[in-house]
């Protein structure tokens, strides 16, 4: 097994955590009816796991990418 494959493995199972500790801002309230229209920010650790996502999601796309190419 080559290193980029060990890298993917790992970036994927953190991109799942990080996705999965994310609170839901909605949950069911806006399924039915009772979406709030109140703006809010992120913050925190909200915030840290929102940007973590991008990041690991960005960086598991270009690894993916670059072992089609390998």
């Amino acid at each position: 097994m080559d290193i980029i494959a060990i890298i993917q493995i790992v970036l994927s199972v953190l991109l799942v955590v990080v996705i999965l500790l994310q609170q839901r801002g909605s949950g069911l309230g806006g399924a039915f009816g009772g979406d709030s229209s109140a703006y809010s920010t992120k913050r925190g650790l909200e915030k840290v796991l929102y940007s973590a996502t991008i990041v690991l999601a960005i960086l598991f796309f270009a690894i993916s990418v670059t072992r089609l190419f390998l």
